[in-house]
């Protein structure tokens, strides 16, 4: 069951209260060239993404929010560091949200004058805490960036601004340590209600960070613990955003876009099954509807797990069964295969009012 956290309004996003989990996601653009930031911004609401974020490194980056927010339309959240100016010109140009930790913009006039800011607007402040940015004392405290290290960081910021009536915030305490990470998280999530942004932080490339992130997620969302995820990937970040639905689609949290049933192999298999199913996944990251697609093998699970999809194969010899809402509708040559499914899922998102996203299927 989800922990009941209180909840934040970030730009019109709901997070914590039981509010679905909001899959979140940055840039990795110069946010000073606005037109490249918003081609990848748009890229990613395609993609699914409900909030994005972008590095705010001087006035000039601040000041192109304006412009950015002009042109999207998910809400916008600045990542500040160190420079409470930068927090300041970020709220005036129009972002939805801060990344900030207010014991590290130096005095407290500072931090109260981002408070008040964000105050006048209603604009939340995520507080993120990371293993490889913790402050040197703690490490010290601590013997290293363990978990206990991250919350005591945490609770530092909550502090500060607590002192000052501001309670509109969320937390996120990574690290690139699986355990680390889940530890940390449970930790604070028995001392606090405030919405938990989570994830595994520098989890890696693509195949690496996709497994660390999701044994971290996995766990934190299993257990109840996390109202917003990032997955963080050495990769672009449409791939975070589809990693993150599909860990959320394996815990039976989210329901978006395709999802795709197919076998491991074995020597039972007579067709090519894994040129067919890479050839089908990578037309199926472009639908954003909810449908179950099966690509199997052999005449073991192969036909059962066809029947179960909204449509799929089963493989035979140089040939597939082609199901659709259960039923045989007929043999396929292997080498149509993967052209009549991606025909057929067309044909039938189109008859059910489904919105499909163009797939390049000359790509395939």
């Amino acid at each position: 069951m989800r922990k009941l956290t209180r909840i934040v309004d970030l730009g019109g996003i709901m997070i914590g209260g039981g509010h679905p989990v909001v899959v979140q996601s940055m840039c990795n653009t110069d946010t000073r060239d606005v037109e490249t930031t918003v081609t990848q911004i748009k890229a990613l609401e395609k993609a699914g993404c409900e909030v994005v974020r972008v590095a705010v490194v001087d006035q000039t980056a601040a000041q192109a929010i304006a412009d950015i927010k002009s042109q999207i339309n998910i809400p916008l959240v600045a990542d500040i560091h160190f420079d409470y100016r930068l927090a300041l010109q970020s709220i005036a140009s129009g972002c939805d949200g801060l990344r900030l930790n207010p014991g590290n913009i130096g005095a407290a006039y500072k931090v109260r004058e981002v408070v008040v800011a964000c105050q006048d607007r209603g604009i939340p402040i995520r507080i993120g805490v990371n293993a490889g940015s913790l402050d040197k004392s703690l490490a010290d405290k601590f013997g290293g960036a363990s978990a206990k290290a991250l919350v005591e960081s945490a609770l530092e910021h909550v502090n500060i601004l607590a002192a000052m009536n501001f309670n509109h915030l969320k937390i996120s305490l990574k690290s690139s340590s699986v355990p680390i990470t889940v530890e940390a998280y449970r930790l604070i999530s028995d001392m606090v209600d405030y919405p938990l942004h989570v994830g595994v932080t520098e989890a890696g490339t693509m195949e690496r960070g996709l497994i660390k992130s999701s044994l971290g997620l996995g766990i934190l969302l299993a257990e109840g613990i996390g109202d917003t995820i990032r997955v963080s990937l050495t990769a672009s970040p449409i791939e975070e955003v589809w990693a993150a639905y599909e860990i959320l689609r394996g815990l039976g949290m989210r329901q978006y876009g395709a999802e795709l049933i197919s076998c491991p192999t074995c020597g039972r298999c007579e067709i090519d099954l894994i040129k067919t199913a890479q050839q089908v996944d990578h037309c199926l990251r472009q639908i954003s509807a909810p449908i179950k697609v099966a690509v199997m093998g052999c005449v073991v699970n192969g036909p059962g797990e066809a029947r179960e999809a909204d449509i799929g194969v089963a493989g035979g010899r140089e040939v597939g069964l082609l199901f659709k809402k259960g039923q045989i509708v007929r043999k396929v040559p292997e080498n149509h295969l993967t052209e009549v499914l991606l025909a057929e899922i067309d044909a039938l998102l189109k008859q059910e009012g489904q919105a499909v996203k163009a797939a390049d299927k000359e790509e395939a």
